[in-house]
């Protein structure tokens, strides 16, 4: 029997919709709480829709357990302790593919997804398909224009609950990850990882279709776009898509005539 082939596949379009996900299944309880109770007292899903936040405003306010490491809080001491995971290091659930762990069984149950490719969640709006029916609702918000989760100090919106908790931070100026090299202190844990690359110069985001390697997620995510041919910038005076907003830009100075560099002579 061959050892098990170490995975490539690290911070690939795919492993990345793996991110967040004690986040998404703490909102996903709460959003399932309300249905409950919307479906026992037989409310009209115009009625519904109206109370939905109020009530979902209501649950999380009865957030009791609370981390005492990050200061988060729950509404389930279950969502505690799949949380508390993230400081101390356990991952119980590991892959018998190429022997990675996980924090929570249901990141396990999605991960193998990778290794046999399969996508059962596909877009309605495009053809782009997903491991998980969450990624999926997230991702169809952008053509939706859906922003559920509103700034309360400033009045901005978004499309994700993570990338709100991010932004309250520049009102409140907390920092909490901070990098033990340099001192240098980030909002988003992502963005301490990263960093962590200027020091490592470890190429941590892989391609899973050539497994050319990357330093910056950003850069493997235009990189992608050579083998899915995505062309997501469109030029509004004749059609016209490009790969990147670069490409756009200059396309576009066809149409306006300016002209970059002159000749003077």
């Amino acid at each position: 029997m061959r050892d098990p082939e170490p995975c490539r596949i690290k911070h690939t379009e795919d492993t990345r919709e793996l991110t967040g996900l004690t986040e998404e299944n703490e909102e996903n309880e709460e959003s399932s709480e309300v249905e409950k109770k919307h479906a026992k007292t037989g409310e009209k899903p115009s009625s519904c829709s109206q109370n939905k936040e109020k009530d979902l405003k209501k649950i999380r306010a009865k957030k009791s357990f609370t981390c005492t490491q990050c200061g988060k809080s729950f509404t389930r001491k279950t969502s505690l302790e799949r949380h508390m995971r993230v400081h101390t290091g356990e991952k119980p659930f590991t892959c018998d593919q190429c022997e990675k762990s996980f924090t929570q069984s249901v990141s396990l149950k999605h991960h193998t997804k990778i290794h046999t490719r399969e996508k059962p969640h596909k877009c309605s709006h495009c053809d782009k398909r997903f491991i998980r029916s969450g990624t999926l609702k997230i991702h169809e918000r952008i053509h939706t224009g859906e922003k559920p989760y509103t700034c309360d100090q400033c009045g901005k919106s978004f499309t994700i609950k993570g990338n709100l908790t991010a932004h309250i931070k520049v009102h409140t100026g907390e920092k909490p990850f901070t990098c033990d090299q340099c001192g240098k202190s980030f909002t988003k844990s992502s963005a301490l990882k990263e960093h962590m690359n200027i020091h490592t110069r470890e190429k941590l985001y892989s391609c899973d279709q050539c497994s050319k390697t990357f330093l910056w997620a950003s850069d493997l995510k235009n990189h992608l776009r050579v083998h899915t041919k995505e062309k997501p910038h469109s030029c509004y005076l004749c059609g016209k898509s490009f790969s990147f907003l670069q490409n756009l830009k200059a396309h576009q100075k066809i149409h306006t005539g300016v002209r970059e560099y002159m000749c003077f002579e």
